[in-house]
């Protein structure tokens, strides 16, 4: 059994917040727009982090994380990418990743959208944690945790870490 802090879209900013949110969780895994070295090494020292680089991310991130990361937890076949649609409109380019072998479990960031969705068609559940920096027109800054025990999800919760710059 492992508990997964999912987190996205920091955009260079650090909230100690993290640290706190995570601190039950074994793996800390950030769906790409980290925007800072620095950020990376800090979650990194604190859990086992996984990551993907995103749109924002300059090259010592995209030297650091690939731009899609596919991997095993448990029984549980995930693939991360930051920007990756939701399901019935993924983005082109994981489409063929998706729907050649679909994944049981699908990370992507990017939009600042905080969903958890599961895809029927595909049997696919995807998460995207929102965002969790002071960039970008979220009114609220989340994060999402998730324990994986073998092939099973259990105890997803969204936490609000306060408000983002359009939040007032």
């Amino acid at each position: 059994m492992k508990k997964i802090g999912i987190i996205s879209d920091t955009h260079s900013y650090w909230d100690d917040k993290y640290l706190h949110y995570f601190e039950p969780c074994d793996e800390i895994w950030h769906a790409g727009d980290i925007c800072s070295v620095e950020l990376a090494e800090r979650l990194a020292a604190f859990r086992p982090l996984r990551a993907v680089c995103g749109n924002c991310d300059g090259g010592d991130l995209r030297r650091m994380f690939p731009e899609i990361l596919r991997w095993k937890c448990e029984d549980v076949d995930v693939l991360m990418k930051h920007i990756g649609g939701y399901p019935g409109r993924y983005d082109a380019s994981i489409r063929p990743h998706i729907y050649a072998s679909p994944p049981k479990l699908f990370i992507s960031g990017h939009s600042h959208i905080l969903k958890v969705q599961y895809d029927k068609s595909l049997g696919v559940l995807h998460i995207n944690p929102g965002a969790a920096g002071m960039q970008g027109w979220q009114k609220e800054r989340t994060l999402v945790r998730l324990t994986i025990d073998g092939d099973r999800f259990s105890d997803c919760e969204v936490i609000t870490l306060g408000k983002g710059l359009m939040g007032g």
